[in-house]
């Protein structure tokens, strides 16, 4: 399983572009069974809020509705558990505080590579990340 991190979906949505294309075949896979991924509620809000500054809210909602649906894509809650995790991680590696949620999210659901366009996730061991391969 991968944990899709919220850049992957705001370029999925806002670039016509190379990245877009990658992050809209990845969707496509996910969606027909073909990938088993997973994310984070916190996705939402990143989400909702990049497409409601580049676009409108009425085109942001129609968007997270659509991931929200997703066949194939499970979406995690962020509980003390995770946050605690995230906090350490903070602590340790330095992580800014939505990538220290997203990483042990990931991480708590035994999922061990993180598609995300950011560098960030390099800085630790825990995971893998994986871009435009």
């Amino acid at each position: 399983m991968k944990y899709i991190d919220s850049n992957m979906l705001i370029y999925a949505t806002l670039d016509d572009n190379k990245k877009g294309e990658w992050c809209r075949s990845l969707l496509k896979k996910i969606e027909d069974g073909d990938e088993k991924a997973g994310t984070s509620y916190l996705t939402y809000d990143e989400v909702l809020w990049k497409i409601d500054k580049a676009t409108s809210k009425e085109d942001a909602l129609e968007v997270v509705e659509t991931i929200l649906t997703m066949p194939n894509l499970r979406f995690f809650e962020v509980d003390s558990e995770v946050i605690w995790k995230a906090h350490q991680l903070i602590k340790r590696e330095d992580f800014d505080p939505r990538d220290a949620i997203h990483l042990s999210t990931a991480v708590n659901h035994g999922i061990y590579t993180i598609v995300s366009e950011d560098t960030d996730f390099d800085k630790t061991s825990e995971v893998e990340r994986e871009w435009m391969v």
